[in-house]
């Protein structure tokens, strides 16, 4: 019992911060890093213990599986290299780095306790990025490469931690078994992933009830991962894999009102997920850093200093180097794929912000060794975990918006823009099409059609002037003054409804039903 009104008060807290963010136009995950540091040096709250296995299970496959579902095929395919070499050379590259410093610089930090700080800290957290730019957007293709790095570097940085942690518990590490091991894990994960996506599509091609099919979604990433855990593969690279199949094939076979349904819950689940780790880790933070006195603690104070430091240039050192080194050694990737600006590199070198997927995983890291002993460094590893966090969040994120500005790296919106009219113009076209085809069936009434047809053409009249870049300027008046005609008779409905149920002439249950329809019709206006 005390547990669960822990977890109510933690999501009490999360609540109250990111309310704050947004009504000091704050990114919410500085705040929610505030509120973290709040927690663990605020004195009178209580101890708090967390199972770190059961923070892995409960946050890592619904967060990796939610970043993998919405990732877009056809952009991570065209952008399959520099997303490759962020999201698995980046994270070695670091993994490693940051290893050798720490091994080097905290004192009695074994290697495999190293190896692990390195995994736990090298994947990047786009979505804290996105947080502080949200209002000036990244060029497309750089959002593209950094969302498909987010879902790679996730998947690799947990292999390697894994592996790490493993070494640390057993006391014995081999890299050629371990190299083998990995293809053999991870090649045995995604075929698990494929199996489950494919099982759950077949599933839900069945089936019609929002609820019952949102709650298939929630439990999805632990429907491939548990499986594939308890068949001795990566249920990381599973969970990735059932994320990318069902993203696929998801349009095809979920209803609208599905749809709409999943995407306010998905937004819930991971807001207050990613909320409560913050949270969480200034918990577990409290008595490690009381236990830190004298010279041990300008050790660990140092290490974090350089182990922030060498997150941040090994960013750098990668970045550049795999950006125009393939193009150097290779005339056909130079045809297919000319060199960046150099500013664009120089965005992604500074987007290497860390955050919730950096804190589940130190909070994830065992008590103890197989030996019984407790596990080397651990509070060490959560300790620096923090201070990076703190260092790139704080320092590279409210640098990030002055840095695109500075640098003149904005995007117009544009080609998506033009893909977008694209998209709605044919759409349109097929509906006018199919109009046609329906105009001699027996069912068809004469008004519904005239009414229908014009309402089409109209559509169709004002996507082929967006599309041709000459918008009609009649068109677009129609569509505004349409939309606002629409709005204002809402309002009215609205309001009527109300007052029908407030003198008691229909039930709620009533107003409810009438009320939900009249939102899915304000959401169905064009923007």
């Amino acid at each position: 019992m005390h547990n669960f009104e822990t977890v109510l008060a933690l999501l009490v807290g999360v609540t109250f911060l990111a309310l704050v963010a947004r009504r000091l136009a704050i990114p919410t995950p500085a705040v929610l890093l505030a509120g973290g540091v709040l927690v663990a040096l605020l004195p009178g709250l209580p101890a708090v213990q967390f199972d770190p296995q059961l923070v892995f299970l409960v946050f890592i496959p619904p967060l990796l599986f939610r970043t993998s579902l919405l990732a877009s095929y056809r952009d991570v395919r065209a952008n399959l290299r520099p997303i490759l070499l962020l999201g698995v050379g980046h994270v070695m590259f670091a993994t490693l780095a940051v290893a050798w410093v720490a091994h080097r610089v905290v004192p009695g930090l074994p290697w495999a306790s190293a190896f692990a700080l390195g995994a736990v800290v090298s994947p990047p957290d786009v979505a804290a990025a996105t947080a502080f730019v949200r209002r000036l957007p990244l060029p497309r293709r750089l959002v593209t490469i950094l969302e498909g790095e987010s879902m790679v570097n996730d998947a690799a940085a947990i292999v390697a931690y894994r592996m790490a942690v493993a070494a640390a518990v057993t006391g014995t590490f081999s890299l050629a078994t371990a190299g083998a091991r990995f293809l053999l894990v991870g090649a045995g994960g995604v075929a698990v992933g494929l199996a489950v996506g494919w099982l759950i599509g077949q599933v839900r091609r069945h089936i019609h009830d929002p609820e019952v099919e949102n709650t298939i979604s929630l439990l999805t990433g632990y429907a491939a991962y548990l499986p594939a855990e308890h068949l001795g593969v990566s249920g990381i690279l599973a969970v990735v894999a059932t994320g990318l199949y069902l993203g696929r094939v998801g349009p095809r076979i979920v209803a609208a009102d599905t749809r709409v349904q999943n995407s306010g819950m998905w937004d819930v689940v991971v807001f207050a997920l990613e909320g409560l780790i913050f949270i969480i880790t200034g918990l577990a933070l409290r008595p490690i850093l009381g236990s830190l006195t004298g010279p041990f603690a300008r050790y660990v104070a140092w290490g974090a200093v350089l182990v922030s430091v060498t997150v941040i240039v090994a960013r750098v050192v990668w970045v550049f180097p795999a950006t125009y080194l393939p193009r150097l050694l290779s005339r056909r990737v130079r045809r297919r794929d000319p060199s960046p600006p150099w500013r664009f590199p120089a965005v992604v070198s500074w987007v290497g912000l860390r955050g919730a997927d950096s804190l589940v995983l130190a909070a994830a890291i065992p008590t103890m060794t197989a030996a019984g002993t407790p596990f080397p460094g651990r509070d060490l590893i959560i300790a620096i975990t923090f201070a990076v966090i703190v260092v790139t969040l704080l320092g590279q994120g409210f640098t990030l918006g002055p840095l695109l500005r500075w640098l003149g790296v904005r995007e117009t919106g544009e080609e998506e823009r033009r893909e977008e009219t694209a998209a709605r113009l044919q759409a349109s076209k097929a509906a006018l099409v199919r109009l046609e085809q329906l105009a001699t069936a027996q069912w068809m009434h004469p008004e519904t059609l005239a009414h229908t047809r014009d309402r089409y053409h109209h559509r169709a009249r004002r996507y082929r002037g967006q599309a041709d870049g000459v918008a009609d300027g009649g068109e677009e008046t129609i569509s505004a003054a349409d939309r606002r005609l629409v709005q204002e008779l809402l309002t009215v409905e609205r309001r009527e409804l109300i007052r029908l149920r407030d003198e008691g002439a229909i039930s709620d249950a009533v107003m409810r039903r009438v009320q939900r329809d009249l939102d899915l019709e304000e959401l169905l206006l064009e923007p």
